[in-house]
């Protein structure tokens, strides 16, 4: 499957986000109960577009990164931008796909990792939105790609604390929300 324009769609979606977040809405509650907004922004910010780049690139993620408050500069949505561009450029080469990418000892194969980082972008991206007052927008068949990816991965992320118990929804739920209810999120949360 070609996970290449899900990734575009969801980086476009997620940068519409982060332009619509205000300073004072930093310090608003999220779904991610140890997180408010700053802590899952930068989160989010780091993993979704730096993270994304190394990934394809096969670098190490820079330690000063995983420590930044991205927030802090008035400017950080327009940043934040500008590198999905630069990771989405990344993982345009054929290369990023070929093969196997370390994570940490145990190598996967790199749609493997591109199909994480999607559900980073776009679980989270609903996350910040939620948080925030807006919807994080996906069409089917990218909500399809996401359920999929979430089914496949659902119980190593549990094992890992990266996502709760599902929750339950309605049999008329769409694709999107049956993979946010698999994660463990409540479509319907509100602050």
């Amino acid at each position: 499957m070609n996970l290449y324009p899900h990734l575009a769609r969801s980086a476009e979606e997620a940068a519409r986000i982060a332009r619509t977040i205000k300073p004072e809405q930093l310090t608003a509650p999220t779904p991610c109960a140890e997180f408010d907004a700053r802590t899952l922004i930068n989160h989010w910010v780091l993993y979704t577009s730096h993270g994304l780049e190394h990934r394809a690139l096969r670098t190490t993620l820079p330690e000063e990164l995983t420590e930044h408050d991205f927030t802090a500069d008035p400017a950080w949505a327009e940043a934040y931008a500008a590198q999905l561009d630069r990771a989405l450029a990344a993982w345009a080469r054929p290369e990023a796909w070929e093969g196997g990418i370390d994570m940490g000892g145990a190598e996967m194969p790199a749609a493997d990792i591109a199909a994480m980082l999607l559900l980073e972008m776009v679980l989270h991206g609903w996350d910040v939105a939620k948080a925030v007052g807006q919807e994080f927008r996906t069409d089917e068949e990218t909500s399809a790609v996401v359920l999929a990816a979430v089914a496949a991965q659902a119980e190593m992320f549990r094992q890992y604390k990266g996502f709760a118990e599902p929750v339950e929804i309605a049999a008329t739920a769409t694709d999107f929300e049956r993979a946010l209810a698999l994660s463990g999120r409540d479509p319907d949360w509100s602050a």
